[in-house]
């Protein structure tokens, strides 16, 4: 059985792209699937969310894409991570962690501690 689908805050879904652009060059669909694997189905991208994400983080320069054959023979763009875009996964990454440590220590609290 699978995780429940779990819907990404705002600004989730180009931070996830660019971290998995990051680990080498790749094409969109493959986006799609990395992510719901590594993530046992919990965060699953619709092509209308994917593609104009991909489009948007090129046009901003934190993508650079070109035209390849992928396994299956047909031919897809592959986005690569631009220096640009490297500076700001780290940036973004570094964000999502102090919210992320944030949020768990307010979860952990536990009644009466801080009464």
């Amino acid at each position: 059985m699978s995780a429940p689908k779990s819907d990404l805050p705002q600004g989730t879904l180009d931070l996830l792209i660019l971290k998995i652009a990051g680990l080498g060059p790749v094409h969109g669909y493959a986006i799609a699937q990395r992510l719901e694997q590594v993530t046992s189905d919990v965060v699953q991208v619709p092509q209308g969310s994917l593609y104009p994400a991909l489009h948007r983080l090129e046009k901003r320069g934190y993508l650079k894409a070109d035209w390849r054959v992928t396994e299956s023979g047909r031919e897809a763009k592959f986005y690569s991570l631009t220096r640009k875009g490297r500076m700001q996964l780290d940036s973004e990454t570094a964000g999502w962690l102090r919210l992320a440590e944030a949020v768990g220590v307010v979860l952990q609290l536990k009644k009466g501690v801080s009464e």
